[in-house]
């Protein structure tokens, strides 16, 4: 085989022509193609050049502090950007809301999917994903700004079934991050905490003639790697790039940790130290009780992710094995800049194949956030006034699990609450009102669930709503709360209330609730 290009970062970024449509691979901090990220925002700041890139990623990039996809973030060196998630890129986003480009969210899922189509070489993508939201045509098609024109997607009936259809369009060039190369330019992503969508975006710009730069720790001789481990072969790749060592992190400002990667696996200790009992941990053990034996699960991040804790103490951890967006699965997920990987994960699947499970229904709970709740039960968690968050995998993931539970506060904004002896007390209210008449973007379609028949649950440390066919239903109330004045007051809508239960009073006792 033919020995690939050794390049510097710079000489890779001076490959990047005006006009390009580029794609770079990361997952929050972790995976990015830091070093190639970081040349190519060089190259624009010295020369100008190139100009009115079209950047499309799936995941989040970056950690809110300039690196990751920010370093993109200039107005003239971006046309367009196409992403699954804004919230850890906050320049992009602020371009985009200042219409110095044009912005598009589209669900994370929605764009790994996209790129193995176009390595197919198909006309483009057909999914349901997203029906219903801001992201269905009919409603935006994800579109962020007013200077963001062109449809991107629209609606084509199939076999009687409503489908949202993405035209196909080629990638020029693709910057990945991997961990070695040999000497013809075989990839393989060991100490990456998964290999992401390498092998998708690598086939769907090689394919149509673009260019393919991999950023790897080491080079080393043709023939050493293992090939049950090398996820991009060499024909799909232009060039390699070895990285210095501080642009090649494992996750931004951590060292290699083997028991990410399944290399080892660590003791995780067989006591587990009790959380303390506050209004997450409240929301918690709720969400916990609704766990069943063998259950295939996703976390959210915040509110959701204290249901794992509760799991842990109460001895039920083993009923579920958790999954993470990126591709592992079992394990432990972890948070924080590593987030997006799991201590001593069971098996690390590329991205795309973790969403074909997610939208095929393989999840039989979901635990997400609950930010903005409306009296359709809709969801948002996208965008709030002039902050973009976007979709990330929150649409895929919520509208294909067979039973979603929102987790989150009844208030945001400085609440304080206090509980013990069986029963919840409020010290203090938060300011901010999540149970509104409309939710400023429909993240989550309450009507969409409801043709599927799926089971919605809205789990707070006060009360908990249910998703029936005429609305949101107010079934469990905590001991020690007002109905009138702790919930329906601080409601802009007031939800149907049948027979209200009180909550189990273990929920709000400071001892292990013996779940089990």
């Amino acid at each position: 085989m033919k020995k690939v290009k050794i390049l510097t970062a710079r000489q890779a970024a001076d490959l990047v022509k005006d006009g390009d449509v580029i794609t770079t691979s990361g997952f929050v901090a972790s995976c990015n193609a830091e070093a190639l990220c970081k040349a190519l925002e060089e190259r624009y700041l010295e020369t100008g050049t190139p100009k009115n890139l079209t950047l499309i990623y799936a995941a989040s990039q970056g950690n809110r502090d300039g690196r990751g996809a920010d370093h993109l973030a200039h107005e003239g060196l971006l046309k367009r950007a196409i992403a699954g998630h804004w919230n850890t890129a906050p320049k992009l986003a602020q371009l985009a809301l200042d219409n110095k480009m044009e912005g598009y969210n589209i669900p994370q899922g929605t764009i790994l999917h996209m790129f193995r189509d176009i390595a197919a070489n198909k006309i483009g993508t057909f999914t349901t994903v997203g029906l219903e939201t801001f992201v269905d045509p009919r409603n935006g098609g994800g579109k962020l700004n007013s200077i963001t024109k062109d449809d991107l997607s629209k609606i084509i009936e199939i076999e009687g079934t409503e489908q949202i259809f993405y035209k196909a369009f080629p990638i020029d060039i693709a910057f990945i991050r991997a961990t070695y190369a040999d000497e013809c330019g075989n990839i393989s992503f060991e100490k990456e905490i998964t290999p992401l969508e390498g092998t998708s975006v690598a086939q769907a710009v090689s394919n149509r003639g673009g260019t393919v730069i991999v950023q790897v720790e080491k080079v080393v001789k043709a023939g050493t790697l293992d090939p049950k481990l090398v996820k991009i072969p060499g024909i799909c790749v232009s060039a390699v790039v070895v990285a210095d060592p501080i642009d090649h992190q494992q996750s931004f400002d951590c060292d290699y940790n083997p028991a990410l990667t399944g290399e080892i696996r660590e003791e995780t200790g067989e006591n587990i130290q009790p959380v303390k009992l506050n209004a997450k941990k409240i929301i918690g053990r709720r969400g916990a009780m609704e766990l069943t034996e063998g259950s295939a699960v996703n976390l959210g991040i915040g509110a959701p992710e204290y249901v794992a804790k509760v799991a842990a103490e109460e001895g039920i951890g083993d009923y579920m094995t958790l999954t993470v967006e990126s591709g592992p699965v079992g394990g432990i997920p972890q948070g924080g800049l590593r987030f997006g990987s799991s201590l001593n994960p069971d098996c690390l699947l590329d991205q795309p194949y973790q969403f074909d499970f997610y939208d095929g229904g393989g999840l039989d709970i979901a635990y997400l956030g609950l930010a903005q709740c409306d009296e359709k039960g809709n969801i948002n968690v996208s965008r709030f006034g002039p902050r973009i968050a976007g979709c990330g995998g929150f649409i895929n993931i919520t509208q294909n699990s067979k039973k979603v539970v929102f987790c989150g506060t009844f208030t945001a904004g400085g609440l304080k609450v206090k509980a013990g002896e069986g029963k919840l007390e409020i010290i203090q209210e938060g300011k901010e009102k999540k149970f509104l008449k409309d939710v400023e973007q429909v993240t989550f379609s309450g009507n969409y669930a409801n043709k599927k028949g799926q089971t919605v649950m809205y789990i707070t440390e006060r009360a908990v709503f249910e998703l029936r066919k005429d609305g949101v239903h107010l079934i469990e109330v905590a001991p020690g709360i007002d109905i009138q004045t702790q919930i329906l007051d601080l409601m802009d809508f007031k939800p149907f209330i049948d027979e209200v239960k009180v909550m189990d009073e273990r929920i709000f006792k400071d001892e292990i609730m013996g779940i089990k």
